[in-house]
């Protein structure tokens, strides 16, 4: 009998597994309908020995200490501090926009002071922020949403900013100083070693069993277990009862190449054209050394592996009949991308795992002591907060 199913061997499953298993005594199996662990994280060394990412690029970045000193466990890291150049009118500029970005691009001389009143002549005014289109335009006016954004959108959404909730936009800042590091936060780095010995690491404990190759359908009637944790996408476990969440998929296609550097930076996006969005040099990810490179272009499509949840409002409603059919379900818990129909970056999904795990050593907890009458108010500070709304 196993205390806990977990379908899914990526972060929030992994992290889960191992809190319960080395912190609670707990008997888990993992799922997984893939032939590794480590999810879309998963990286591996190529036929010419070259550690690439089989999903596209995960840059590991977080502002929170508690994820990154939990991640620490399980690894070393190599310091890196992300950067991205995007080609606009057949140049090389920083991505996000940045002073060296319109200095380059409009042949410019400006300072800090002088770009931001720049930028500001170019925005256009718009009372209430709805879009995707709206946030850019708002902030850097519709010239450069056309040569940065839109485009770029349309190839990774399919779909038209105009279309798509502010949220897509939102996360890519405009800055006015020279500051071309793609994120800001205090912990940027890479697992030393890649992510999957991060995670086999992980996992290494006797307590933990795990079944690759496997969908949950296929035995989740022949397994003794007390509770599921499920990692997958929330409308298939309800056997799309409300309909099919929509999301966009990516393909990937490798290529590994006879020199030492093929890019002038880890990332190049290509916002208008081709029809991959973007190339990434792995090499300048993880810091090895090799005569060779191994690059991925991405191709966004409609079909495929879930990897984007769709923000519009009529998904978000579609997605809400699915978590009050998930918080009714008795004894399993939804958490990860998939589960909660969210874009989360790594830390966030860990953060969530870390979450869940606090809320069922404390709803164990309850459940040992004794019933006392009238303590409900006192019941109810022990409950955590629901980690979909951290």
């Amino acid at each position: 009998m196993f205390d806990y199913l977990i379908v899914g061997a990526g972060f929030a499953g992994s992290v889960l597994a191992e809190r319960l298993a080395t912190r609670s005594n707990k008997k888990v199996l993992i799922l997984d309908k893939r032939n590794h662990i480590a999810g879309n994280a998963y990286d591996h060394y190529n036929e010419e020995g070259i550690l690439v990412h089989k999903y596209g690029p995960h840059i590991f970045h977080t502002n929170s200490k508690e994820v990154f000193e939990y991640l620490s466990n399980f690894t070393d890291w190599r310091p890196y501090e992300h950067r991205v150049l995007a080609s606009v009118d057949g140049q090389m500029v920083p991505m996000p926009i940045n002073l060296d970005t319109i200095n380059k691009l409009y042949g410019l001389s400006l300072n800090s002071f002088e770009v931001e009143q720049f930028l500001e002549s170019l925005a256009e005014q718009i009372p209430v922020i709805k879009t995707s289109e709206d946030v850019v335009v708002s902030k850097v006016g519709r010239e450069l949403y056309e040569k940065f954004f839109r485009n770029y959108t349309r190839k990774q959404w399919g779909m038209d900013p105009s279309e798509l909730d502010k949220s897509v936009t939102s996360r890519v800042p405009t800055r006015t100083n020279r500051d071309d590091r793609y994120f800001t936060d205090t912990y940027q780095a890479m697992p030393l070693h890649g992510y999957t010995r991060m995670f086999e690491r992980m996992l290494d404990h006797p307590n933990i069993s795990i079944m690759l190759n496997t969908d949950y359908h296929d035995v989740v009637d022949f397994i003794p277990f007390k509770e599921i944790i499920f990692t997958g996408p929330v409308d298939e476990y309800f056997d799309f009862k409300f309909g099919k969440l929509p999301y966009r998929s990516l393909e990937f296609k490798h290529e590994t190449l006879n020199t030492e550097k093929f890019l002038a930076a880890p990332v190049v996006n290509y916002p208008n054209e081709h029809l991959y969005t973007r190339i990434t040099e792995f090499k300048a990810l993880t810091g090895q050394q090799h005569p060779k490179t191994s690059v991925v272009y991405e191709y966004p499509k409609a079909e495929g592996d879930p990897y984007y949840p769709i923000p519009r409002l009529e998904n978000a409603e579609l997605y809400n009949k699915y978590k009050k059919l998930a918080d009714e379900t008795p004894n399993v818990h939804f958490v990860g991308r998939l589960a909660t129909y969210k874009y989360y970056n790594m830390d966030q999904v860990v953060a969530q795992a870390l979450t869940l795990y606090k809320k069922l050593t404390d709803k164990e907890k309850v459940a040992e002591k004794p019933t006392i009458t009238g303590s409900a108010s006192i019941m109810e500070k022990l409950v955590p907060r629901d980690p979909a709304k951290e």
